[in-house]
């Protein structure tokens, strides 16, 4: 099979070329069926679009987003508010020395403020960088230099780690929103009460680096244009979900996850609706939220829902999850167990979909009539998909293969081999293991690498292998991903003790520990086993397989 070369790039708008300089190459892209309705203008900013647009067609005093007010309140931010604060903050970028193309790490908890400054990246003509809270120095320092970052920008009770990576990695820019430092974001910009015109980017300028942690546990950076976070508006969230100007979105994917940045900030605000960004959210802090603010889209993974399921059982009448008409599940397989008590418990049945950070967005899905019990569903209108052999050739209806997906998105990552891996013969190889029925519908078995998924999150084993390692007591590590009814995966570390130090309960819980403060704390062990030797070959490597089959 051949496919045809990747579309020639508009000329950038970009002053830095670094993130064109890095893509891939053309002969290793996907293939893009960008038809309508992914036909986009030649220069299109993804901020103009979502929020200056939206003030300018008159729903400046909408609420765009409610959040917590710290008082057990809730405060809301109007379109015009928020436009007001990212203008202000882009003159602030720009103030700071950022060009065109420049790169500016966002660290922070999902809310007003980390919602304004990617707007204001974006319409400054930047490139956001948005990393999870949790992440720790080290991780933030290889994604700083991966994406070769010249700003850092976060919430101050976050500055600690962040700061951190900026001394190792030196010459970038750190500032700080909230809290009392003299370069508080928030008293600078009062300096800038202009409104801000977005850059006229290119619809194949890169706005974003999308960090994904991959099996080797070296985060692989994806690189999204701005035609991209039109096309999942456009995509799954305007043909599958269909959100409404009276829709509020609410949910716990951060906004460093693609999944959290469409479903919380994007695709309500395409829609000219409402979302409730929380800072932290416990399955029974979620459902009261869902009831004081009436939210009516909620997006998360399936071991939450059924949290929250559980909760709604144990105690009947607390919480009152009424106005909720739409419930998106992904991020990992959804079990039928955790799709029917959902069911059974709210009366609304789960909109599973499958995604993927490479891919920006959910790209298989099914909603309300259309769900098959046990099937993830069909193509997001606009997709291809296929199940293709170790030759790249299509599979026969019912057989388990490669999944393959092509359209209006697809991979590119910012200078990497794995490229290669990912997208073949203009295909994007998802990594998962799956069967397409006669229908059309997909169906999902298995991840086809040694990637942890865990309660909606990716975990590299080797990552936790190599933390797990820099313990004094500790010889040699194996981790993998063991089955878990709540969880979907727990990480299992297998471990090798050096002489003189004896295997223990307290031992176990010193690793962890030691896990939990070396790599972010939601990777760390939750079992832990000791033995005296790892299955290996012959030449040395380890074999992870046959541990997974003792487990």
């Amino acid at each position: 099979m051949h496919h045809p070369p990747a579309p020639a790039l508009l000329p950038s708008a970009y002053v830095d070329p670094f993130a064109r300089d890095h893509l891939p190459p053309p002969a290793e892209w996907p293939v893009l069926e960008l038809g309508p309705p992914f036909a986009y203008p030649a220069r299109v900013n993804a901020a103009e679009v979502l929020l200056d647009r939206a003030v300018a067609e008159g729903h400046g005093d909408r609420v765009a987003i409610i959040s917590p007010d710290g008082a057990g309140g809730w405060r809301e931010t109007t379109y015009r508010d928020l436009q007001r604060r990212a203008d202000a903050w882009a003159h602030v970028l720009v103030a700071d020395g950022l060009r065109t193309g420049h790169r500016v790490l966002l660290r922070g908890f999902n809310g007003p403020d980390l919602a304004a400054a990617w707007f204001a990246v974006l319409k400054a003509g930047g490139i956001a960088v948005t990393t999870m809270p949790m992440l720790r120095a080290t991780e933030l320092a290889v994604v700083m230099r991966k994406a070769r970052v010249n700003a850092a920008w976060t919430d101050a009770r976050l500055a600690g780690e962040l700061a951190t990576a900026v001394r190792e990695v030196g010459d970038v820019a750190l500032r700080c929103w909230g809290g009392d430092a003299d370069d508080d974001l928030h008293a600078r910009a009062a300096a800038f009460p202009a409104p801000f015109p977005a850059v006229a980017t290119s619809q194949d300028d890169v706005c974003l680096i999308a960090f994904t942690s991959g099996t080797t546990g070296v985060p692989k950076g994806c690189l999204h244009f701005h035609r991209d976070v039109m096309a999942m508006c456009d995509g799954f969230s305007a043909q599958v979900l269909r959100p409404g100007p009276d829709d509020r979105c609410i949910g716990t994917p951060p906004l460093a996850f693609t999944f959290g940045l469409g479903g919380l900030l994007c695709f309500p605000m395409a829609a000219r609706a409402s979302t409730v960004l929380l800072e932290k959210a416990t399955p029974e802090s979620m459902l009261d939220a869902i009831a004081a603010t009436r939210a009516t889209i909620s997006f998360t993974a399936p071991t939450f829902y059924r949290h929250m399921a559980l909760a709604q059982q144990a105690q009947p009448g607390r919480f009152d999850p009424s106005s909720l008409r739409q419930c998106v599940s992904a991020g990992e397989a959804l079990p039928d167990a955790t799709r029917t008590l959902w069911r059974q418990v709210t009366g609304i049945e789960l909109l599973d979909g499958i995604g993927a950070t490479e891919m920006i967005h959910i790209f298989i899905a099914a909603a309300g009539p259309d769900v098959r019990p046990g099937a993830i569903g069909k193509p997001v209108p606009g997709y291809t998909v296929a199940v293709l052999d170790e030759q790249l050739q299509p599979l026969p209806t019912g057989t388990v293969g490669r999944l393959a997906v092509r359209g209006p998105t697809g991979c590119r990552y910012l200078s990497d081999a794995r490229q290669r891996q990912y997208v073949q013969d203009g295909w994007n190889l998802t990594g998962d293991a799956a069967s397409i029925d006669a229908d059309g519908y997909v169906w999902f078995k298995s991840r086809t690498d040694d990637l942890i998924i865990s309660s909606g999150y990716n975990i590299g084993a080797p990552e936790v292998e190599a933390a797990v390692m820099t313990h004094p007591a500790v010889a040699e590590c194996a981790v993998i991903g063991v089955p878990d009814e709540e969880r979907g995966q727990v990480v299992k570390a297998v471990v090798v003790l050096k002489p003189g130090h004896a295997a223990s309960d307290a031992m176990a819980q010193e690793l962890q520990a030691h896990v939990k403060a070396t790599i972010a704390p939601y990777k760390y062990p939750r079992q832990v086993a000791f033995t005296d030797a790892l299955p290996k070959t012959d030449t040395g490597k380890l074999q992870r397989f046959r541990l997974k089959e003792g487990a």
